[in-house]
């Protein structure tokens, strides 16, 4: 694939500058974030995908779907021009997105979208 058509990955920063994801990231082991960082790599080079790597929540927001050992992770991410804004990610424990965490992801990405204007 042509380089210059690859997202640039970055980390959605909170007003204090945190980095919500990359935090997250640092709490598991090795082999989960090798497997997430493979997902999202994935993604990066190969957007846009579609299932079952990658799927839509609603417009502007995707989940990267990620299977780790006996457990699966959810990046929640959107896109701003050439950049893959990584806004959201958790363990998922049941079957549906729990809404908790796709408000959190809204709710960043409409914070992102005010910076805009």
């Amino acid at each position: 694939m042509d380089p210059d058509l690859s997202l640039e990955v970055v980390f959605y920063q909170t007003e204090s500058g945190n980095e919500p994801v990359r935090e997250w990231l640092k709490t598991l082991s090795k082999p989960d974030k090798q497997a997430i960082g493979a997902d999202i790599k994935t993604v990066q080079y190969g957007w846009p995908i579609g299932m079952p790597v990658v799927r839509k929540m609603e417009p502007g927001l995707w989940e990267v779907r990620c299977r780790l050992d006996r457990r699966i992770a959810r990046i929640l991410f959107t896109l701003k021009g050439h950049q893959m804004v990584l806004l959201h990610g958790f363990i998922k424990k049941s079957q549906k997105t729990p809404q908790g965490d796709l408000q959190l992801a809204k709710e960043r990405k409409a914070k992102l979208e005010k910076y805009d204007e």
